[in-house]
């Protein structure tokens, strides 16, 4: 894990990305704009270099990504890649957008438990790939070998057994009910998630995982996915007003010459052959 202050600079810069990458600007061109307003006693310029000599040489961000796997996270690298991929539907403004609010998140003395449903949920919410997606989440650095043991279990059964059962099942809420029916705690492996998880969990089961999120969410004040950007048609639909207008004015104006006593073909001649 980085210090705090490398994740405030990641999330600035996700977000000066994000605000102007809608602007139609060329991410070498952005890269180049935001890399003087870094905090330059972070890491971080370095790393923005680095990249751009990607950019240049390559197009493309995510192989310099991957040979910088101490600086920026696996779970990164893959929505980057994502993003980037010609036969993907993941946008890069949600990628840069998701990566902002992990930032902020990882700043402000994070846990694995919200960062694993944050990252899960992520990958529900864009349709992305979970065997390459959970992958990506047990190399992440938050998590200790037990936690990568258990996501590379969810990983295997995912799809197969309810995402809600699997987190009941590693619950501190489980441990305690196998307790009162008289059931050897010790034969169980150690709880990952406390008991409120548990019981969320526990009245989640056979639902829909929006579901589950959102109680999280509310009750434990776990971080929020954005949600995906719709796309804006208004600069399109503007300029199919505008021509629809032109064409209006047109025939407008030739109903006019009609009614005063014909329209003049004359202006509409071209010059004689020579």
């Amino acid at each position: 894990m980085l210090e705090s202050t490398e994740y405030v600079e990641q999330a600035y810069l996700f977000q000066l990305l994000r605000e102007r990458i809608v602007e139609q600007i060329p991410l070498q061109e952005l890269l180049e704009q935001v890399q003087a307003e870094l905090l330059a006693t972070t890491k971080l310029p370095m790393a923005v270099d680095f990249l751009l000599t990607e950019l240049r040489h390559s197009g493309i961000i995510s192989p310099a990504m991957q040979r910088l796997r101490h600086y920026f996270s696996s779970f990164q690298v893959f929505l980057v890649i994502e993003a980037e991929s010609e036969s993907g539907r993941f946008d890069m403004r949600v990628a840069l957008q998701v990566m902002e609010r992990e930032a902020k998140f990882r700043s402000q003395n994070p846990t694995a438990q919200a960062s694993f449903m944050f990252q899960f949920e992520t990958l529900c919410r864009n349709s992305l790939n979970y065997d390459r997606g959970l992958q990506a989440i047990a190399e992440d650095p938050i998590y200790d070998e037990p936690w990568r043991n258990w996501i590379r279990h969810v990983r295997n059964q995912v799809g197969f057994v309810d995402l809600a059962d699997m987190i009941f099942l590693r619950s501190e809420e489980y441990l305690r009910l196998l307790e009162q029916q008289g059931g050897d705690r010790g034969s169980k492996p150690l709880p990952l998630f406390g008991a409120k998880e548990g019981r969320i969990a526990a009245a989640n089961r056979r639902r829909d995982p929006v579901y589950f999120f959102s109680a999280l969410q509310r009750h434990l004040d776990y971080p929020a996915v954005p949600r995906p950007i719709p796309p804006d048609n208004r600069r399109e639909l503007m300029a199919q007003l505008t021509r629809r207008m032109e064409r209006m004015e047109t025939r407008m104006k030739l109903l006019e010459q009609e009614t005063r006593g014909g329209i003049d073909l004359t202006k509409f001649f071209g010059p004689p052959p020579p």
